[in-house]
């Protein structure tokens, strides 16, 4: 049997057609294998927009991480810890991006678990103030009016630790909820707030541009700490717990790229935190080390957390710190 193959008569025997035939089957078979399979759409919400702590979102977004575990990631950023928790509750989310802290909202109802720990001691957070001399140290901030995100959040739990170490009370410092870190910098400067605890990135921008001044960094305010904790709904934990595996598992991949690729994790941080190349640089050193490479949660840690919901009015009782965490879906040791 003669065959036109680009204008040339060939002869195919019938040896050689079964053997074309197999090409093509296993070319076919080969090419459709070679096609990745629909990755999985999972929300993630941050607690904030401009945080060098929710930047391992970016990083793993714009690497392919995320994709290479399956997963195709939709980011919102909101105003504080209580959003996130809205947000999740009403099933806008799946995973949220908050604090140790927001592990109160658990007890109170918020149909979530923390499942894994994110951050240590709150490196990120500093506390900033106008230069016009109205206020020159931390003593000078009993009875002032420091902004915070929201209630309930890691900006809330340091003004009540602050007045607690200083033996102010609960009441020693007002704080006003006023959402996101530009809108509590912009109150500042009108103003309506003496001081404000923002993120690093916020606060030395802030500095920089000589619109005021740091006087109060947190990173020593507690050694045992979990400042950030990542959170999945009941929802996704139960309908898809294969989700929230791959996620943490690309995370902790993605932590582990931005240790070794400080360039390119400083590359992608800077529009998000809108800082230049130096000070992104800068804040990365700073911060790094705040990261867990494993998301186990620390027992002390997780006792000052217990103990501080109680010192500071969240909770009315200690609450069993068990039931408001799940190990289960971090990667396997």
């Amino acid at each position: 049997m003669a065959r036109a193959w680009f204008g040339r008569p060939v002869r195919m025997t019938p040896h050689g057609l079964v053997s074309l035939t197999l090409y093509c089957l296993v070319s076919l078979i080969s090419a459709l294998l070679a096609v990745p399979a629909g990755a999985d759409t999972l929300r993630i919400g941050k607690a904030g927009r401009t945080a060098f702590s929710f930047v391992p979102t970016d990083v793993g977004v714009q690497t392919g991480i995320f994709k290479n575990n399956g997963l195709d990631i939709e980011v919102a950023s909101f105003g504080g810890d209580a959003k996130v928790q809205q947000a999740m509750a009403a099933d806008s989310i799946d995973i949220g991006l908050g604090s140790g802290s927001g592990l109160a909202f658990i007890v109170k109802g918020s149909p979530v678990r923390g499942v894994a720990a994110m951050a240590g001691p709150p490196l990120l957070f500093a506390l900033v103030v106008r230069n016009d001399g109205s206020v020159n140290s931390v003593e000078d901030l009993k009875g002032r009016t420091i902004g915070i995100s929201t209630v309930g959040s890691i900006t809330s739990w340091i003004a009540d630790e602050v007045a607690r170490q200083k033996g102010w009370g609960h009441d020693g410092i007002t704080q006003v909820p006023i959402g996101d870190d530009g809108a509590r910098v912009a109150a500042v400067k009108a103003e309506s707030l003496d001081a404000a605890i923002v993120n690093l990135a916020v606060a030395l921008n802030y500095a920089d541009h000589g619109d005021g001044r740091i006087i109060l960094r947190f990173g020593d305010l507690v050694k045992h700490f979990h400042a950030h904790v990542i959170f999945a709904t009941d929802k996704v934990i139960t309908e898809q717990p294969d989700q929230v595996r791959r996620f943490l598992k690309g995370w902790f991949e993605t932590i582990a790229f931005m240790r070794s690729h400080k360039d390119e994790t400083v590359k992608i941080a800077m529009p998000v935190l809108d800082t230049d190349a130096r000070l992104t640089a800068e804040i990365y050193d700073e911060l790094m080390p705040m990261f867990s490479d494993d998301g186990r949660f620390d027992p002390e840690a997780l006792g000052v957390l217990r103990r501080s919901f109680v010192e500071t009015n969240t909770l009315p009782q200690e609450p069993d710190m068990s039931k408001l965490v799940n190990e289960a879906f971090l990667p396997k040791q």
